[in-house]
């Protein structure tokens, strides 16, 4: 029986898959080496739960696949904006790995997860130079004490991740306690910045005045937070033009925006990105990439 190409794609796309859920779920503990095997720390502890022979096999599977059936995107443009998200509280790690294997095979900015998979997600793009790890701390509220982000920030780093996506306490802020709002971004950047990560402070605009965007937006700058963002996509709302153009006006050029929560089209990500957006959340970046290129899309369009 003869398959065409799209048919062969998918067959090893889903090989691939289960090739690092396998390498993920049978991975030996760092204590069943010896001292030097498989390890490139000067303590001897295993990178990634043995990320060499982690790497050997994504480099047969999951690169091979980009090389030999043409994937890389033609926009690449769109895709190294777009944060590659899945952060149901139901996904599952061969979820998580499909999230990996469409980040690199679309080049995208990164891909964001909650923390339990931040260790996953490290293990299988330990070999990826251009796609980040990236979880979120004090997620969807933003209501857990400064100590509480803090300790996540620092676990998180630990585990992988190198792009922190933290929300701001909403009530704190609505209350206008700005010492408190303060601590709870500077705390985060803090932690982040000193092991070498970047933040993102979600504001979850859709709850706030125009006013309180405005002082969440200075005291964020103020904290050295690298970019605002919009939405956990949890909220009553998303991302809107409107909301993007007055996060980067308050911001200025040195600040990065993220536009999160209901971008689910080309056309959604290229409105944000005209109001000022450097960087997209989105659960269909797959989709929004293969419009960029022309291809025909079909099905239901997929969001936080």
């Amino acid at each position: 029986m003869q398959i065409n190409e799209t048919q062969l794609e998918s067959l090893v796309e889903e090989i691939t898959k289960q090739v690092l859920i396998a390498l993920h779920t049978s991975a030996p503990s760092p204590a069943s080496h010896e001292e030097g095997e498989c390890c490139d720390h000067k303590d001897g502890r295993c990178v990634r739960d043995c990320a060499p022979r982690v790497q050997t096999v994504v480099d047969a599977g999951a690169s091979r696949v980009a090389s030999t059936l043409g994937i890389i995107p033609k926009d690449l443009a769109i895709a190294r904006m777009i944060d590659h998200t899945l952060l149901k509280p139901d996904a599952t790690a061969e979820q998580i790995a499909q999230l990996c294997y469409e980040a690199r095979k679309y080049h995208f900015a990164s891909v964001v997860v909650n923390p339990s998979y931040v260790k996953l997600c490290a293990q299988l793009l330990k070999d990826v130079d251009d796609v980040a790890v990236c979880t979120v701390i004090g997620f969807p509220l933003g209501a857990t004490t400064p100590d509480v982000k803090a300790y996540e920030t620092a676990e998180a780093i630990d585990d992988g991740a190198t792009e922190i996506d933290m929300v701001i306490n909403v009530g704190a802020l609505k209350s206008k306690d700005w010492d408190l709002v303060f601590e709870d971004v500077s705390r985060v950047v803090a932690t982040a910045h000193a092991r070498g990560a970047l933040v993102k402070v979600i504001l979850e605009t859709a709850l706030l005045t125009d006013d309180e965007k405005v002082a969440a937006c200075q005291i964020c700058k103020q904290a050295g937070a690298d970019f605002v963002k919009t939405s956990t996509g949890f909220g009553p709302g998303g991302a809107t033009a409107e909301d993007v153009a007055l996060m980067r006006r308050v911001v200025g050029a040195e600040m990065g925006v993220k536009a999160a929560g209901g971008v689910r089209t080309l056309e959604d990500a290229q409105k944000m990105i005209q109001a000022g957006a450097t960087r997209i959340g989105a659960s269909a970046g797959v989709r929004i990439v293969k419009e960029a290129r022309g291809e025909k899309v079909s099905g239901p369009v997929k969001s936080y």
